[in-house]
């Protein structure tokens, strides 16, 4: 089993590895749907696509990519739905208060980076306790760069004033184990969330995978 050393801060992806925001992602996009008097589908449909937020609920709900015409005027009314309902029904994964609770009795520091833009972490963060204890929030518009790019975690560790080797990256998605690796960061897969059809996650060259969240204590050698 592996087992990560000298750990001083475990940085988190935010949906998909912490919080589990497919049903408010989906039924803003199903929503659009309905309006323009179309069939409402299953949110078993959109759940896989959910960390690829507008891009894959739109392919899901229209079968539209970002090249399509219609897409910028689609996304803008996404993102406006989304704002209206994105803490109903959005909540922390099973076991994630807990993980953190014990992070932070173990003396170790987490935060978040994802590509989310701050227009939805700032309330979200706001919004939800498990935020209270968390040491740095970096979202997708917070440098240059996002996710694969490197710099993102780069930030969250200059603003932890550690070295990247010193972090660990957890996320769900191929695109957060190639930023943490570019970044110097030992990385984790987080097999529990939202992947995507056909994820072959043992390619994406992780250190370490976890099926669920208070896994990654065993890996950190905590109680």
């Amino acid at each position: 089993m592996t087992v990560f050393r000298g750990v001083h801060a475990v940085l988190f992806d935010l949906d998909g590895t912490l919080i589990d925001s497919a049903s408010d992602l989906g039924s803003s996009a199903d929503g659009m749907r309905v309006s323009r008097g179309m069939a409402s589908l299953p949110l078993e449909q959109y759940r896989p696509h959910a960390g690829s937020g507008a891009r894959g609920m739109l392919h899901v709900a229209f079968g539209i990519t970002p090249e399509h015409a219609d897409y910028p005027a689609l996304k803008e009314e996404f993102f406006g739905a989304y704002e209206g309902c994105m803490t109903q029904r959005t909540a922390p994964f099973d076991g994630v208060d807990d993980l953190l609770a014990r992070l932070v009795d173990g003396g170790l520091r987490w935060g978040v980076v994802t590509n989310k833009s701050q227009r939805f972490t700032n309330p979200l963060s706001r919004a939800m306790a498990l935020f209270e204890t968390a040491s740095v929030v970096i979202s997708g518009d917070t440098t240059p760069h996002a996710k694969p790019h490197p710099e993102p975690l780069l930030e969250a560790a200059r603003r932890l004033q550690l070295l990247p080797s010193q972090c660990i990256y957890v996320g769900d998605d191929e695109r957060d184990i190639r930023a943490g690796k570019a970044a110097g960061m030992p990385t984790v897969a987080a097999r529990y969330g939202y992947l995507g059809y056909g994820a072959d996650v043992a390619s994406w060259g992780a250190d370490a995978e976890v099926s669920s969240p208070l896994q990654l204590l065993k890996l950190l050698e905590l109680p």
